[in-house]
């Protein structure tokens, strides 16, 4: 049976981890996103996810949140296509909205399984 929480574990929090995926990792845009990932070998397996949504396109913070909520659910049910992937490999992504609009749940849905098919595939 399928994990389909999203555990604060599961969250990309270090600052060290952050700063080494943004300098280092693999970028890739799929409309809304711009995402950044980074994968390294580790005796420990783990996917780690950021996501952002800045406060250049959307300034009130209820559209932030609603933005960031509907990409985590959106990432939360589609996991498990880069969970499978991800084995013996630490991954970590972060996930940027890069669109002014605030979309339908559904267009965000296909945009991060799109984005984890993509990452799953070059894994």
């Amino acid at each position: 049976m399928a994990q389909h929480g999203l555990p604060h574990a599961e969250r990309l929090r270090s600052l060290g981890a952050i700063r080494r995926l943004f300098e280092s990792g693999e970028s890739g845009f799929v409309f809304p996103f711009r995402y950044v990932w980074y994968a390294e070998a580790d005796t420990e397996p783990s996917v780690e996810v950021l996501f952002s949504v800045p406060k250049k396109f959307h300034k009130r913070a209820v559209r932030r949140n609603l933005l960031r909520r509907r990409t985590k659910e959106a990432y939360r049910l589609g996991k498990e296509l880069l969970r499978e992937r991800a084995a013996g490999r630490n991954v970590d992504l972060a996930l940027v909205y890069s669109s002014k609009e605030i979309l339908p749940y559904k267009t965000i849905d296909h945009a991060v399984r799109r984005i984890l098919e993509q990452i799953a595939a070059r894994l």
